[in-house]
């Protein structure tokens, strides 16, 4: 179940306020992307990434991979202003056959037991994303006042790894691009080819760091780990 893997990593995260890109911020002393990275290079069935970065930060992240010893192969491919630019730019790197994942570089606690699930699927189907079944009510709010009550049971909240054909994925995206369509997922292009998408379970602790909230659950995830590892 060998795969690539393509990550964004041009974003700014502004909803961060940081000032620098939030992958630079550090998690118990070692940067939010290496802590990603070191998951992926610790695969034995990852081939090889691709990060798509803002050119004037390749060589930061370039110097990064040096210091933590990071060994699988790295191309990297230039980012764009929006995610699926960045994506689109990494997918031209990443070969023409095989399965392809597109991980937010800002999702450190991905597991190998995760992608080797997802991997499975995409194998199997084409295409697949790793999502949690919806704990909260959810409302539809309309100028602040409440319009419905959404039944949640069929509601998911979709996370990454997304897992794809390469050939699959890029007829996506050149779809997109034809198209001049913008989605908010990877998933979301291959669904108008229109191409099935497969669901496999994920995990509430595979979480996005976007607001500084978010350092702080992934520091508690982080302790909890850890205190695991060292019973």
């Amino acid at each position: 179940m060998k795969y690539k893997v393509i990550l964004p990593a041009a974003g700014r995260g502004k909803r961060m306020g940081a000032g620098i890109n939030k992958l630079l911020l550090e998690l118990d002393g070692i940067p939010v992307l290496v802590h990603t990275l070191l998951v992926f290079d610790g695969d034995v069935n990852c081939q090889g990434m691709v990060l798509a970065v803002n050119p004037e930060e390749q060589d930061e992240m370039a110097s990064l991979l040096q210091r933590y010893n990071i060994k699988k192969p790295i191309k990297f491919a230039q980012g764009g202003a929006e995610r699926q630019q960045s994506v689109y730019s990494g997918l031209k790197e990443a070969g023409s056959e095989g399965i392809v994942l597109v991980h937010d570089a800002a999702r450190p606690f991905i597991t190998t037991g995760l992608i080797s699930s997802l991997v499975e699927a995409a194998e199997r189907e084409g295409a697949a994303v790793l999502a949690v079944p919806v704990k909260d009510t959810v409302k539809k709010v309309i100028e602040n006042h409440v319009a419905e009550t959404i039944e949640r049971s069929s509601l998911w909240a979709v996370q990454t790894p997304q897992a794809f054909r390469i050939s699959v994925l890029l007829q996506a995206h050149e779809k997109a691009e034809r198209d001049d369509f913008l989605g908010t997922d990877d998933a979301s292009l291959v669904e108008r080819l229109p191409h099935p998408v497969a669901v496999v379970h994920g995990d509430y602790n595979n979480i996005k760091l976007t607001t500084r909230e978010d350092l702080v659950f992934a520091e508690a995830i982080l302790k909890q780990r850890n205190y695991r590892d060292n019973k």
